[in-house]
Order: C-alpha cells, then sequence, then structure tokens
C-alpha cells in the first residue's frame, strides 16, 4: 500500500475542504433565507485567499531548489521547503509586458496584443480578478504593472497602489489628471526632489540610491501588509509586484554577496559562429563591449543577488503577517517571475532571447495546510497560470484562457506531458554602431524578426524564426544550448516533428507567422 506524504495529506485536506465550501456556497441559497449578512456567511464559508508574488527578471537559480550556490533569498527558500516547486517553468515570451500579460489573461502575446513592451491591455481582455465572477473577494494590485497606464485602478482590481510613473498623464474617474505614481507622491512626502526636472519624476535610477527605508520593495510590503490588516476578515486576491532585479542592477545591498571567478557563467567566452542567428551574434557583439570584463560582469552579478535578497526580505515580512493574522493556513502562496536573466551566458545580460536562463522562471505554489515541498519536475507553461488560479480558487475554467490547469500535478496527480511553446515578437533593439557581422539594411531586417519555440517532452528544443537563422538544441545532452543542430544531417526527423508542432499549435491557437 502506498504511504501518503504529509504534503500529500495537506493537499487531500485542502481539496477536501475546498469541496465541502463550494458545496455549502451552493446549498446556501436554501439554507439561508432572508438576509443574513455577508460577514455571517463568510463565517461559515471561509473562501481561500491567494497572494502573488511577482517578480521582475529573476533567474530560478538564485533559489536554493533550483541549485542556487549562494544563499541570496532565505524567505524564498523556505517557502519553496513548504510549497510545491514547478523545476522547468516557462514563459510565453522573454520580455516584460507580453510575458505579464499572459500571467494576468491567461491568453498568449499575439493574441492579446502586447507583443512588446509598454504595451497596453485591452480593456476587453479579462483579468483574474474579472473572471472569478465572485463579490465576496476584495482585490488589489500592488507594484509594477507594466500593462499601460501604471496609475489607475483597472482590470477588476479595486485597491491600486503604483511603483513606475505613467509615461503620459490619465483622467482619474474624478477628472484629475495624474501621472505620478503611489511611490513618486511617498518620496514627495518624504521631502525628495525629482531627479528627472523635465517630467518631475523620480527616476529608476534614483531609487537605487535610496536607504532600503525608501525603497521601492519596502514601500511595496509596507502597503501589503497594510491590505492584508485591511482585509483580514474577506477573502482577498493580492498581486504584490516588485520592480526587482530588473536593471538598473544597483541597490542599497550591492555588497550583501561577494563573488569571485567562480561565480562567472561557465559560458561567458561562448562565441556565435556563422550558424547562430545574426541577431544573436550582433546582441553578443553589444553586450560583450558594455558587460565583457569579468570585474564588471561580477559587480552586476553581486548586485542582482543584492536585490534579489531586497526582495526577498520584504517577502518575509507580508509572510510574517499572514502568519501573525492567522491568515496563511487559508491562502494560497504563489512565487514567479516575468522572465530570468542571462546575467552572462553566452556572453549576453538581460532577456530578449530564448536560451533557458531567459524563458525559465521560478515558480512556487503552497497550497493551505501544506507543509513539506512537492517538486513537480514536468515542464510548465505560464499560459496555463491563470487556469491553474481559477481551479485552485475552486472557479470554473474560463473560456478566454487558452492554457489548462495544472492543479492535478499540485495535488499529486499524474498529468500528460505535452510540448511547450514560446513566442518571440518584434522589439526594437539597438546594437552598437560600427559592426562587421551585417549592413545596416541586415540589421533592420533581424532586429523585427520572430521566433516561434517549441520544446518537446523528449528534451529537444527548436528555434523557428521568420527571418534570421534557427537553431535546435537537445537539452538532455547539451543543457547549456552550445550546439545548434539544426543545419547538421542527423536530427532533420526531430527538426520535421517539431515544426509540424509547431505548425499546428499555430493553427489553434490563431497565431498567422510564417516560419
Amino acid at each position: 500500500m502506498k504511504t501518503i506524504s504529509k504534503c500529500e495529506l495537506a493537499v487531500v485536506e485542502h481539496l477536501s475542504r475546498r469541496t465541502f465550501l463550494r458545496t455549502a456556497a451552493l446549498g446556501s441559497a436554501s439554507l439561508v433565507l432572508g438576509s443574513k449578512s455577508k460577514a455571517q456567511s463568510a463565517k461559515l464559508t471561509r473562501k481561500p485567499n491567494l497572494i502573488v508574488f511577482l517578480t521582475d527578471q529573476q533567474r530560478p537559480d538564485t533559489l536554493a531548489c533550483y541549485g542556487a550556490r549562494r544563499l541570496s533569498a532565505p524567505n524564498l527558500d523556505k517557502l519553496a521547503s513548504q510549497s510545491c516547486v514547478f523545476q522547468r517553468a516557462y514563459v510565453t515570451q522573454a520580455v516584460c509586458t507580453p510575458s505579464r500579460s499572459s500571467l494576468l489573461t491567461g491568453t498568449w502575446p499575439h493574441a492579446n496584443g502586447c507583443t512588446h513592451n509598454n504595451a497596453r491591455l485591452r480593456t476587453d481582455s479579462r483579468c483574474l480578478p474579472e473572471m472569478m465572477g465572485d463579490n465576496d473577494y476584495r482585490t488589489a494590485y500592488i507594484g509594477k504593472w507594466h500593462l499601460g497606464y501604471e496609475v489607475l485602478a483597472q482590470h477588476g482590481f479595486e485597491q491600486w497602489i503604483s511603483i513606475v510613473h505613467s509615461g503620459e498623464a490619465r483622467q482619474n474617474p474624478d477628472g484629475v489628471s495624474k501621472i505620478l505614481s503611489d511611490y513618486d507622491n511617498f518620496l514627495l512626502s518624504k521631502g525628495l526632489k525629482p531627479d528627472n526636472k523635465k517630467k518631475a519624476v523620480f527616476s529608476h535610477k534614483f531609487a537605487t540610491t535610496l536607504p532600503i527605508e525608501l525603497s521601492k520593495p519596502k514601500f511595496v510590503e509596507t502597503k501589503a501588509c497594510n491590505f492584508l490588516e485591511q482585509q483580514r476578515r474577506d477573502p482577498f486576491i493580492l498581486f504584490v509586484s516588485f520592480f526587482e532585479p530588473h536593471p538598473p542592477y544597483d541597490g542599497p545591498l550591492n555588497g550583501e554577496h561577494p563573488l569571485d571567478q567562480s561565480d562567472l557563467d561557465a559560458t561567458r567566452d561562448h562565441i556565435f559562429g556563422e550558424q547562430m542567428p545574426l541577431r544573436y551574434r550582433l546582441r553578443q557583439e553589444s553586450d560583450r563591449k558594455r558587460f565583457g570584463a569579468s570585474k564588471k560582469q561580477l559587480r552586476i552579478k553581486r548586485n542582482y543577488l543584492g536585490l534579489v535578497t531586497e526582495v526577498d526580505r520584504s517577502i518575509g515580512v507580508i509572510l510574517s503577517k499572514l502568519e501573525q493574522l492567522g491568515l496563511a493556513d487559508n491562502t494560497i502562496v504563489v512565487h514567479t517571475s516575468d522572465h530570468g536573466d542571462m546575467m552572462g551566458a553566452h556572453g549576453l545580460f538581460g532577456k530578449r532571447v530564448s536560451f533557458e536562463q531567459a524563458v525559465r522562471v521560478p515558480y512556487l505554489v503552497r497550497l493551505p495546510g501544506q507543509s513539506r515541498m512537492l517538486s513537480i519536475s514536468q515542464p510548465v507553461s505560464h499560459i496555463d497560470f491563470v487556469p491553474t488560479l481559477l481551479d485552485l480558487l475552486g472557479k470554473a475554467p474560463h473560456e478566454q484562457c487558452a492554457g489548462k490547469s495544472r492543479g492535478p500535478l499540485l495535488r499529486g496527480q499524474s498529468m500528460a506531458p505535452e510540448t511547450l511553446f514560446i513566442e518571440w515578437n518584434p522589439f526594437a533593439q539597438r546594437f552598437v554602431k560600427g559592426t562587421r557581422l551585417a549592413t545596416p539594411d541586415e540589421i533592420r531586417r533581424v532586429s523585427n524578426e520572430s521566433t516561434r519555440v517549441a520544446i518537446s517532452v523528449d528534451g529537444w528544443k527548436i528555434c523557428l524564426r521568420d527571418c534570421d537563422k534557427n537553431e535546435l538544441y537537445n537539452l538532455k545532452s547539451d543543457p547549456n544550448e552550445e550546439q545548434n543542430l539544426y543545419d547538421s544531417a542527423q536530427p532533420k526527423d526531430v527538426i520535421s516533428r517539431l515544426t509540424g508542432e509547431i505548425h499546428r499549435w499555430q493553427e489553434s491557437v490563431g497565431d498567422n507567422l510564417k516560419v
């Protein structure tokens, strides 16, 4: 007979409780005649809360459960030890706005129109709170939005705290034009003067020079704790979205993690050959000129880990507040990021490529009552993020969502593994002047290239492009993606199979790109 682990038992107990609550809610009309107050009803049928911690540009290997070499996130490490950990979680597109559009709506970037940074999420694209259809929930979004207007409540979030100013003025419901974020106003209240005098706003760089008590993570932490205090008697959905560890790679904890040469990426000296996409070769040339010196790379990585630690401390305070209020055992806690960071791998920094360091992210889910880690090795996609949360909150799948719930995996059940897909859509990029790799016309062409990626169940990864060279990697034998096998003779059957899968996927999701 199979022995049930404590983690699995906790999940079963959570499911039993949720089934009871759902049944009780359905029968409440006949049991509660007349006008019982909402507070009385909530006491009898307390619904699960949800907190989503969203970082910007965090690699998985900053956490111990993903093989971190340095202890930079003890609070997230503790959360992981009590959570279901998706070991291989992939974004839908490795840049902020498109990835966030999928995380909030359950739709592909090409479908919702957010194919590049600073695109505005359409009003007809529903976000998670709008799909819930449950007025019992109090909802809040605190932090970086990056899906259009930053400073106004929208898409079903009742409370809204912004940390990034808007690029353009926007009319409030009361008719007042607003451009400053809540964080900008907080700094003004402390007597600070905007460093961007032309726009009268505080730059991202300015915020990195401030002490922790005036930092963005501390501001977000305080507002999140206030929300928990205010809404502790009602079910809630809270998104806590940090700006860090996004560039500029700078902050008050820069000296927290001294590094040495062994901390540099193993592929930092890898030079792309002509079999690689031209856009990647241009990126490599550009990044080597900007970040090539090992001292500079070590400084950037050191500062990056300092930003991870800064965010981790704030997450620890919020989780402690959850415990103090007695809400932890009835709250689903999720942590993920919108994409990763190359951080020197292949001589590259940032995102906007399809290498594993850019497209993989941490993804933790702690269910109510869970106390042990459940490691899930099966690869998953962020396209399933919203359907999974709806499932965990006891809600039916929503027709808008392109993915499916991965709830069964969280409950210790099996699901058939599937090929995962990732997009890259045209995004204006600047490359170093005076390159010898391409003519100005060639640079303009590949700057507008699109990519569709498939990662197969058996470990193959193919990247097909509309106007640049393709890639093929065997992630099992070449996890660092150093050998592009697309033009070699042997894996032609793999190329044919995965090309067919991409084309069938494109047809099923209305993607008309020709690759």
